[in-house]
C-alpha cells in the first residue's frame, strides 16, 4: 500500500501542477450573447470538430470557464480510460467508456444515458462524432468515400459517424433542451496545439464558435437525426474553409471568458499542500532501497509510455490535406 502511494502521488502531484500551464491555452470563444449567458446553466450534448489531441483540455477550459467543469463528461474510448491520472480521472468522473463495437456499445451508451436523466446539476455530454482526429490520412479516405458515394467533399472534417449521436439525440430530448454545435479552428499563423507542446510550456491559441440549436427543432426518426448531423458538420466544413482565409468566425461575436483567479489559485494551493503532505510522507515512511527501486523504475515507465503516446499521435508531423480540384470541392458544398 505505501509503495502504491509513493507512486500515484508524485504522478498526481504533476498532474495538477500542469493545470498551471492550461493558464497559457488562449482561448477564444465566439457565440452570441443569449447562448452565452446559457452556457453552463442547461443541460446540453455537445458536437464538436476534432481537430487536435487537445481539444477536449480547451473544453475543460471553456466548461471552467462558464461553471459546469465538474459537470462535463464525454462518449470516450476505452483504452483512453488505462492511461495513468488523465484516464483514471476521467472514469471516475463518470465519462461513458466505448469500445468501438456497436453490439458491445449500445448497452453501454444506454445505461450512461439512463444515469444522466436525474444529474443533479447542468451537465454537459460532449460527443466527437468525427470518431477520431482529423489528421492528413484520414481525410484522404474520407474523401474517397465521399466521392464514391456522391457525398460533399469534405476539405476540413471527417464524416461523421452518427449511430452514437443519433441514440444520445433519442434518449436526451426529453430532458436536454439543446445542442451545442462547436467548431475547433486553430489560426493558420499560429502552431498547431498539441499536448508535447504544452509540455514544453508552449502558448497555443484556438477558435471557438459555438451555436446554439434547440433539441425540439431534431427530426424525430433515427435517418433524419442521423442526416441532421451529417448536414452540420458540411457546414462547419465551410465555416473552417473561411476562417483559414479570414481568420476569425466573424459571424459570431467574440466573448470575454476572462481568465479567473480564483481556479489559479485553488490549483496552487493544492499544489503546495500535496508537495507538502508527500514530503512528510517520504520522512514518515522509510523504504528499503528493493521499494526505492521497484518505485522508480515504474515511473520512469510510465513516463516512457505517456511519451510514446504522445508521440505516437504525430499530430506535430501532420502535414497540410491533398485535396481534390477547388472547383470540384464547391460544387458539393453547402451554400455560406
Amino acid at each position: 500500500m505505501a509503495i502504491a502511494a509513493a507512486i500515484i502521488l508524485p504522478i498526481g502531484l504533476l498532474f495538477l501542477l500542469s493545470g498551471l500551464i492550461v493558464n497559457f491555452i488562449q482561448v477564444e470563444l465566439y457565440t452570441d450573447q443569449e447562448t452565452f449567458g446559457l452556457m453552463g446553466k442547461e443541460h446540453a450534448l455537445v458536437i464538436s470538430n476534432h481537430r487536435s489531441d487537445i481539444d477536449w483540455l480547451v473544453g475543460w477550459v471553456i466548461a471552467q470557464r462558464v461553471g459546469c467543469l465538474g459537470s462535463t463528461i464525454a462518449l470516450a474510448k476505452k483504452s483512453i480510460s488505462y492511461l495513468p491520472v488523465l484516464g483514471w480521472s476521467m472514469w471516475f468522473s463518470g465519462y461513458i467508456s466505448l469500445e468501438r463495437s456497436w453490439a458491445k456499445d449500445e448497452n453501454t451508451l444506454k445505461s450512461g444515458f439512463q444515469q444522466l436523466n436525474d444529474f443533479h446539476q447542468p451537465f454537459w455530454l460532449a460527443v466527437f462524432v468525427e470518431g477520431t482526429r482529423f489528421t492528413h490520412a484520414k481525410l484522404l479516405a474520407a474523401q474517397e468515400y465521399a466521392t464514391s458515394a456522391g457525398l460533399p467533399i469534405p476539405r476540413n472534417v471527417l464524416i461523421p459517424r452518427t449511430k452514437g449521436f443519433v441514440a444520445a439525440v433519442s434518449h436526451l430530448r426529453s430532458f436536454v433542451p439543446a445542442i451545442y454545435n462547436i467548431t475547433f479552428a486553430i489560426p493558420k499563423d499560429k502552431p498547431r496545439p498539441t499536448l508535447l507542446r504544452m509540455l514544453r510550456g508552449c502558448s497555443s491559441v484556438v477558435h471557438v464558435r459555438v451555436e446554439r440549436r434547440l433539441m425540439h427543432e431534431l427530426p424525430e426518426d433515427e435517418s433524419g437525426i442521423a442526416q441532421w448531423c451529417k448536414d452540420v458538420f458540411v457546414v462547419k466544413d465551410t465555416l473552417l474553409e473561411r476562417h483559414l482565409v479570414t481568420g476569425t468566425f466573424g459571424d459570431q461575436e467574440c466573448q470575454d471568458i476572462g481568465r479567473p483567479k480564483k481556479s489559479l489559485l485553488v490549483v496552487i494551493c493544492w499544489s503546495c499542500f500535496l508537495f507538502f503532505s508527500a514530503i512528510k510522507f517520504f520522512e514518515w515512511c522509510p523504504f528499503s532501497w528493493g521499494g526505492v527501486v521497484f518505485c522508480a523504475v515504474f515511473l520512469v515507465f510510465v513516463l516512457v509510455l505517456m511519451q510514446i503516446l504522445i508521440v505516437f499521435s504525430k499530430s506535430e508531423k501532420s502535414i497540410a490535406p491533398k485535396v481534390p480540384p477547388r472547383n470540384t470541392l464547391e460544387e458539393n458544398l453547402l451554400p455560406a
